[in-house]
């Protein structure tokens, strides 16, 4: 699993830096920007009014549309469109990142995968919103809890559904976008300099997940997070196709989306934004479930001729 670095290709930590900064000018300024511009006709009030209502979001009907057109655009520029720009800028094909048929691959499995690991995260979910930090972090502490509050409240808003059309836009921003994008950033970019520098394809997985974690700025679902990432981390390693990390972010946030859905619907009794944990017998057989499961993908490759490390060049 030796990786030779191009003699044209710029050293790992070159490719993960401009990655970053491009991905921030993206999804912070200019995919906002344009989603702003777009929005401008679907707003009942002025141009004025518009920018001034985004400062306080939550207490205008009006501006879910627009906000769900400025993430959408965000995501779209900063996490699809601009990582697909560097990988042909470093000469890398886009293609090879998702090798061979679909139709001989374990998708139920990586499906069900995600569903049961839902119960095994929903353990450090509770653990992580509990934490008590040191006095001396207690800055620290007043900012992360502010900044969740404010997402939290943001979430809250965007995710009350009063039409199917609400719901379609809502899984197009919050599933199908961050999927793709996020997955093409930290696991088709950042995941595969970490390796190609280190050499380590779990500490590549595992980093790469924590930074995938600390830049959504939620210290309080930090570690469910990095758990999240480093599945999404296995899943590409082992069967050397993206498209299964896609996949599972996908499942994960469109499942979450659907879930508060239906609750609002009065159709699910769970509530999925909950914060406590399944039962410790749930949490214990899921885990168990999990594990079997995942030998089961990575066994399902490991018996392939062809291995994850030759279609991905880890």
């Amino acid at each position: 699993m030796e990786l030779e670095a191009s003699p044209r290709q710029p050293r790992p930590a070159i490719v993960i830096l401009v990655t970053l900064l491009a991905v921030f000018l993206g999804f912070q300024i200019l995919g906002p920007m344009i989603g702003f511009l777009v929005a401008i006709p679907f707003y009942p009030g002025t141009l004025m009014e518009m920018a001034e209502a985004i400062t306080n979001p939550v207490n205008d009907p009006a501006l879910k549309l627009p906000l769900f057109l400025m993430q959408g655009f965000g995501t779209l520029i900063g996490l699809v469109l601009a990582p697909i720009i560097l990988l042909t800028t470093f000469r890398q094909s886009v293609r090879q990142l998702f090798p061979g048929p679909l139709f001989t691959q374990p998708v139920l499995l990586t499906v069900v995968i995600v569903f049961v690991f839902m119960a095994v995260n929903s353990i450090f979910i509770e653990w992580n919103q509990n934490i008590d930090l040191p006095d001396f972090l207690a800055g620290f502490e007043e900012w992360a809890k502010s900044t969740e509050k404010k997402l939290q409240e943001l979430t809250t808003y965007l995710t009350q559904f009063n039409s199917i059309s609400e719901l379609v836009i809502a899984l197009i921003v919050i599933a199908v976008l961050p999927a793709i994008g996020e997955e093409l950033v930290f696991r088709g970019i950042i995941q595969r300099e970490l390796y190609r520098g280190t050499g380590n394809i779990h500490v590549s997985i595992w980093v790469a997940a924590a930074i995938f974690s600390a830049i959504h700025l939620q210290f309080y679902g930090f570690v469910p997070r990095l758990l999240l990432g480093a599945l999404f981390g296995y899943f590409y390693y082992w069967s050397g196709n993206l498209f299964f990390s896609i996949l599972a972010h996908f499942v994960n946030n469109g499942m979450m989306v659907l879930a508060m859905y239906f609750y609002q619907k009065g159709l699910l009794d769970i509530d999925i934004e909950s914060t406590e944990s399944a039962p410790v017998s749930a949490v214990l057989f899921s885990a168990v479930i999990t594990i079997v499961l995942l030998y089961l993908f990575k066994n399902f490759y490991d018996k392939r001729p062809t291995t994850s490390s030759e279609n991905v060049q880890l």
